[in-house]
């Protein structure tokens, strides 16, 4: 009887704080976001702004930026990471499975340029040093893309599948360090990517 009522109390105690745990959780989560919106408004502007800055803009201290993420590199690997998530739910948003191939294609070169525009911080991240395992969703969708269109006749089929879509993403890269040098504007530079994409992947 007295080990059924101990049980009891235990459980008890283990219910009354499940609550404050979720609250404390869901307060970290709120905050973690918090630090995240400002970090990414702030390094748009000012890609090299320190911690502290970020702190000032989030609204917290510099102890709760840290306490979220270990180091200034920590927290760009994150922004990066939110960054790469929203620009993949705008890929996913097109049809990329049906329609003219080549003008697919053109469209998702279009959608991750206008990331670069609305987030200038990615034109200055350092280089990987690298394969950045966040490319493998893009290089996925490519794939699907240039192979649909090598299919229907829409895209080449005198060089290979990977050769075209390792191409493609080596103009991207081109194209916006050329931006981030300011030897283009950004306006010439997608020009200049959607012009060579098309003479690339053209057949004949």
């Amino acid at each position: 009887m007295l080990s059924n009522i101990s049980a009891s109390t235990n459980l008890d105690k283990v219910s009354d704080k499940e609550p404050v745990r979720r609250r404390r959780r869901a307060d970290a989560d709120r905050s973690r976001t918090a630090i995240l919106t400002a970090a990414i408004t702030l390094l748009d502007e000012r890609p090299d702004a320190g911690m502290e800055a970020v702190a000032s803009a989030a609204g917290v201290t510099r102890q709760t930026v840290y306490a979220h993420f270990a180091s200034r590199d920590v927290l760009l690997d994150a922004v990066v990471d939110e960054l790469t998530r929203e620009t993949m739910a705008a890929i996913d948003a097109l049809d990329l499975d049906h329609g003219p191939a080549l003008d697919t294609l053109l469209d998702l070169i279009d959608l991750g340029w206008r990331s670069f525009e609305e987030h200038p911080l990615l034109l200055h991240l350092p280089p990987s040093g690298g394969q950045d395992e966040r490319h493998d969703p893009v290089v996925e969708r490519l794939e699907r893309l240039v192979r649909r269109g090598q299919r229907a006749g829409e895209i080449t089929r005198d060089l290979p599948l990977g050769w075209l879509v390792a191409a493609v993403i080596a103009l991207g890269h081109t194209a916006g360090e050329a931006v981030a040098a300011n030897r283009l504007p950004a306006r010439k530079a997608t020009a200049a990517l959607r012009a060579s994409a098309v003479r690339l992947l053209q057949p004949g």
